[in-house]
């Protein structure tokens, strides 16, 4: 009898439940009469609190002796109890109910035993658990230890607000002080993880950036060169120097509400556009920072819910379609982690729209249609002549988004867009100098210089993507422009513009995470217009990269693209674009 009075104080001493759940004292505890009054009550709850002791004094409650002799056997057992807790909480130890470290944590509690029958009337009693997804105790499945004691805590605490209100049945103290001794470990477990995870919160709050912003990075290393023999409508030799650059960005999002963003970007770098040295914008990197390290706020915008259905954004700097409207290329869109070539990244004709400032939004019109909207300027801080909000270039843009299940995703995307003369750019730097600039005329006042017509677009697009199996994406677009010169002696004029893309994409291909992605299309090609020259040829675009994620944060992505017939001319020669790019994202 002894014997088993010292192991049921040493099983106690730790007083896990006077750190974890109420106020300690060394009071030995009576069980109350049933028909306790209001007054009453309250002592209960001052007895309620008197189960655990001090772990000096190693006094316990109720059917224990509050003396005990302490001897060396009795310390060596106290500290083994001691050092199991500390093995419980180690970051060695059990991180998640799922992991173990010995043969003597996997003790679950099943639908058989004593205690979990008692905790179940508790639930049932006073309703302390409600935890699960579907609201109910699962009373038909064991429960690890540290899964009881959660429970046990749970009603516990429900118990201590029951007592002063009458509401706590006093036939059930016995029945608690039963399980607490033999929960106690796993409680005092759970009480010092909860003070563990507090303290670094606090730290957290302590140090961190700020309270309402995140910042998070992406910096850009890319070693790259151009080959081929003659540029692009020119006898000059293509500069094919090896280069090395970078492209270096920090995002500062702030939330005011929670459900709401303010992105402010900087970005400062010198990746090479290519252009010149290839004599095409069709060689342009998908990455390109032509600001010879100054740092500028290359995106500036804010959005926000307005009720469930809706998002509006407002964008005051480096803001297009796409930041508004899904792309619709989930492998390839990014500009540091997707396609290396600029044309492969997007649908021109769609997100391309010359713009910088704009408003947007989102509409949610059910599960599986959903619709975007934006209006979009190019010079709208400004207040001259032919700028503005409404007197200088703008996009005004729309895109209906279609799920078909949850592999096929498809966006019909339709617009119309209007641009004074020297801001006319139809392909967004991304075909044939004539699907750029489609209305061209030689200046009555100056033979030797060319002019622009002011120019109108309708604008179409559609864009997918669909999942074929678990580690293959397929994705594309087409687009058509249908023009109008709207000055000049070009004025009515029409022409027609094209363009369009596929790639195949083979996930998970050598490690999880990495990509092998195939692509290949015709850059924008003007292939009618009234009184002018048409692209009389055809270019392709045809590009291959393999993304390997080193880490989880270093992404290399090794890869080259060629143009056949660049500027939708045979004549011209072949132009290949090599380049190995390292992304590191923070």
């Amino acid at each position: 009898m002894k014997s088993t009075l010292v192991w049921k104080t040493l099983q106690l001493s730790p007083a896990l439940l006077g750190l974890s759940l109420f106020v300690t004292s060394n009071a030995d505890a009576e069980i109350p009469n049933p028909t306790a009054s209001t007054r009453e009550s309250t002592e209960l709850n001052r007895q309620l609190s008197e189960i655990p002791v001090e772990i000096n004094s190693l006094q316990i409650a109720s059917d224990v002796s509050p003396t005990v002799n302490s001897t060396n056997t009795t310390a060596d057992s106290n500290r083994e109890l001691l050092d199991q807790i500390q093995r419980y909480s180690s970051e060695n130890g059990i991180e998640s109910l799922d992991q173990v470290t010995s043969v003597g944590q996997l003790r679950d509690v099943s639908p058989g035993d004593w205690a979990y029958e008692a905790l179940r009337s508790l639930v049932e009693r006073y309703g302390c658990i409600a935890g699960y997804p579907d609201g109910t105790y699962r009373g038909n499945r064991a429960l690890t230890r540290y899964e009881f004691a959660a429970g046990l805590n749970a009603c516990l605490n429900q118990i201590e607000r029951l007592i002063g209100t009458g509401g706590f049945d006093e036939t059930e103290l016995e029945t608690l002080r039963r399980l607490i001794q033999e929960f106690e470990a796993e409680l005092a477990t759970l009480g010092a993880r909860v003070d563990n995870l507090e303290g670094r919160v606090a730290f957290l709050e302590d140090n961190q950036f700020s309270t309402t912003t995140k910042l998070n990075g992406e910096v850009i290393f890319n070693l790259a060169s151009a080959f081929g023999d003659e540029k692009a409508d020119s006898d000059e030799d293509v500069d094919d120097n090896l280069t090395f650059s970078h492209r270096t960005r920090l995002n500062f999002d702030t939330s005011f509400m929670g459900e709401d963003r303010l992105r402010v970007r900087l970005q400062a770098g010198n990746t090479p556009e290519f252009d010149v040295a290839t004599g095409t914008e069709m060689a342009r990197q998908g990455f390109e920072a032509a600001s010879d390290n100054d740092v500028e706020i290359n995106d500036l915008y804010y959005r926000f819910p307005l009720g469930d259905k809706i998002r509006l954004l407002v964008g005051a700097n480096g803001f297009d379609f796409n930041d508004i409207a899904e792309i619709h290329n989930p492998i390839l869109e990014s500009s540091g982690t997707g396609a290396l070539n600029r044309f492969n990244r997007r649908n021109p004709f769609v997100f391309r729209n010359n713009a910088e400032q704009g408003v947007g939004a989102n509409i949610q019109l059910s599960d599986s249609l959903s619709l975007d909207l934006g209006y979009l300027t190019g010079e709208s801080n400004s207040p001259l002549d032919k700028d503005g909000v409404f007197d200088g270039d703008f996009t005004a843009m729309s895109q209906l988004n279609l799920a078909l299940g949850e592999k096929i995703d498809l966006g019909f995307a339709f617009g119309y867009s209007y641009y004074p003369g020297e801001d006319v750019n139809l392909s967004g730097s991304t075909g044939s100098p004539r699907a750029k600039r489609p209305f061209q005329f030689p200046n009555p006042n100056n033979p030797d210089e060319t002019l622009t017509a002011a120019t109108s677009a309708l604008r179409f697009g559609i864009q997918g993507s669909w999942r074929l199996t678990p580690t293959i994406n397929l994705a594309g677009w087409g687009g058509y422009i249908d023009a109008e010169a709207e000055s000049g002696p070009l004025e009515d004029n029409n022409a027609d513009l094209w363009t369009w893309v596929a790639n195949v994409s083979f996930l998970d291909l050598g490690k999880e995470g990495a990509a092998l992605s195939i692509m290949g299309g015709m850059p924008p090609k003007l292939t009618n217009v009234d009184g002018g020259d048409e692209d009389e040829d055809t270019s392709f675009l045809i590009e291959a990269q393999y993304q390997y994620p080193l880490t989880d944060n270093i992404l290399i992505t090794p890869g080259a693209y060629v143009i056949l017939n660049p500027n939708h001319d045979d004549g011209n020669d072949d132009i290949w674009v090599g380049t190995i790019r390292t992304t590191f994202s923070f």
